[in-house]
């Protein structure tokens, strides 16, 4: 196995997480555990696509749920997930956001833009 390959599933993990309504949902449910139609009334967000992505997100065993009744409480799986965020939060302080202005994974790339600084 060369080193690129050994470093699959990192890449894996953060291709997880970079997408932003994945990332709304695991910030919400950090703060505890949520039903699909709370995540949708607080994000705003279709039923369809929480449901999506909260797919996803088990399928990576981030987020697992419980059932209760004809309900299904989901939660964040896997307390270090919720370190690695604050991480990336610190790392995001302490560089001024300056990935935001990164001409290839800025934020003006969802537009097809190129961001200046």
């Amino acid at each position: 196995m060369n080193e690129r390959s050994g470093l699959a599933p990192a890449a894996a993990l953060f291709h997880s997480l970079a997408d932003p309504v994945r990332l709304a949902i695991v910030q919400r449910l950090a703060r505890g555990e949520a039903r699909v139609v709370d995540l949708t009334g607080e994000l705003g967000l279709a039923q369809s696509t929480v449901s999506k992505h909260l797919a996803c997100l088990r399928d990576c065993r981030l987020v697992d749920y419980r059932a209760e009744g004809r309900q299904s409480f989901y939660f964040v799986a896997r307390p270090e997930l919720l370190d690695l965020l604050r991480a990336a939060e610190h790392l995001l302080a302490a560089t001024g956001q300056a990935v935001a202005l990164c001409p290839v994974y800025g934020l003006g790339q969802d537009a097809g833009q190129r961001v200046t600084p």
